[in-house]
């Protein structure tokens, strides 16, 4: 396939941004978006130019970095995928492919298609974990019994790789589908009891000051999350939210 690129480049966190126009040649069906981009930059090298910048590590739909808005779309134009899921055979041959970095006032750019996610670590240490003792006092995990249900949506909410398509795809930036799944998957378990209260406090408050917006009710938070985190996660972490302000 030959294709045209047209890719959002910046040199830093303070530079001003532009699109750079790039053809490319010889491109597979077979290929992930990511190892398109890889001959890119082979071809940018060998010329003596800048490589683009992206993130990735895993390149199996693990660790959430590889995030790209391709085409005005959170990881592309497949669903249920990451970037690095996604294949070429997804586009034609001669398509014009737009790619920019995820776009939210908590997302900075670092540089080209890098953001600096690490406010999504902050909500996260701000109450996703427990306190329960597991080390050196271990017991039978059936020893403890949990509704199947309630374990199901547990384990559902905790696929969430904090990828920040849901931020992308918000026109508010929200966080929320992100911050109610780590909310939930405690929330469900008796071991995450402990801290039910101080927990969806103290995360709704970081995720706050973090600058993300409100939800916006339109969904496509779901539509674009590439692991299916549900919405009832949100409306789970406004009752949970409630619960614990009326409180006091």
């Amino acid at each position: 396939m030959k294709l045209t690129l047209k890719i959002w480049r910046q040199e830093d966190a303070n530079a001003k941004g532009k699109m750079v126009t790039y053809p490319i040649d010889g491109i597979e069906g077979d290929m992930s978006f990511l190892e398109m981009l890889d001959v890119l930059n082979e071809g940018l090298v060998a010329k003596g130019e800048e490589p683009v910048e992206f993130d990735h590590d895993c390149r199996e739909g693990i660790c959430g970095t590889c995030s790209l808005q391709i085409n005005g779309e959170p990881h592309g134009p497949d669903r249920l995928v990451t970037t690095c899921q996604l294949h070429m055979r997804k586009f034609n041959d001669g398509d014009t492919i737009v790619i920019e970095p995820f776009r939210a006032k908590a997302f900075p750019v670092i540089k080209d298609l890098v953001v600096d996610r690490t406010s999504f670590d902050r909500i996260q240490q701000a109450g996703g974990y427990v306190s329960v003792n597991t080390s050196g006092n271990t017991i039978d995990a059936n020893s403890i019994p949990v509704n199947k249900h309630d374990a199901d949506e547990s384990f559902n909410a905790a696929t969430c790789i904090g990828c920040g398509a849901c931020v992308a795809a918000c026109k508010n930036a929200s966080a929320m589908l992100f911050t109610s799944a780590k909310v939930s998957q405690y929330a469900l378990l008796p071991q995450g009891q402990v801290e039910a209260t101080e927990r969806v406090q103290n995360m709704v408050r970081q995720m706050d000051l973090e600058g993300f917006g409100n939800c916006s009710n339109t969904g496509a938070c779901e539509i674009e999350c590439p692991k299916g985190i549900s919405l009832e996660n949100i409306a789970r972490m406004n009752r949970e939210y409630m619960s614990a302000t009326s409180k006091g």
